[in-house]
C-alpha cells in the first residue's frame, strides 16, 4: 500500500507554505486567511490539516491571497489536469457563439472531477452575468468589476 497523499493534502501543500510566505503566520494567521478569502475559520482549519479541500467558489481568492496564479493552484492542488488548463487556453476560438453547453465544454476539455467541473461552470455564469452588467464607466467600469472576482 502506498502512501498517495489524498488531494485535500496536495492542495494544503501547495496553500500553506505559500499562505506563510504571504505574511499569514502567527497569531490569527488562520482567521486573517479566511477574512481575506471569504472562508469561515473551520473551512481555513481543515484546509491548513490537509482534512478538506474548500468549496470551488474561494480558489480565486485563494489564489489573489497566497500569490499564486489560478491555473497553477487548479493543476498543483489536483482539480484540474495540465492538460485540461492547456486545452482551456488554446480552445478553438470557432466555440464561441456556438450552442455548446458548459457541460459539452468541460467534457471537451477533460474537466471529470466534480470539483473542476463546479468551478468551470461557476467561472461560466459569473462571465455571462458581468457581459449583462450594464456599465456607466465603458471598460474601466467593467474591469472594476473583473478585479473583485
Amino acid at each position: 500500500m502506498t502512501d498517495t497523499p489524498t488531494r485535500a493534502q496536495r492542495f494544503a501543500a501547495i496553500v500553506v507554505p505559500l499562505a506563510e510566505r504571504a505574511g499569514y503566520t502567527g497569531f490569527g494567521a488562520k482567521a486573517r486567511f479566511a477574512r481575506d478569502t471569504g472562508m469561515t475559520d473551520s473551512t481555513v482549519t481543515r484546509l491548513w490539516q490537509g482534512s478538506a479541500v474548500p468549496d470551488a467558489r474561494f480558489y480565486s481568492a485563494i489564489s489573489d491571497a497566497i500569490g499564486l496564479d489560478l491555473g497553477t493552484l487548479l493543476v498543483e492542488g489536483g482539480v484540474l489536469s495540465p492538460e485540461a488548463l492547456q486545452s482551456l487556453s488554446e480552445t478553438d476560438r470557432s466555440q464561441v457563439g456556438s450552442d455548446l453547453t458548459p457541460e459539452e465544454a468541460a467534457d471537451r476539455l477533460g474537466i471529470k472531477d466534480d470539483v473542476g467541473r463546479q468551478l468551470f461552470y461557476a467561472t461560466i455564469e459569473r462571465l455571462k452575468r458581468l457581459e449583462d452588467e450594464p456599465t456607466d464607466h465603458g471598460d474601466a467600469g467593467r474591469g472594476g468589476t473583473a478585479a473583485q472576482m
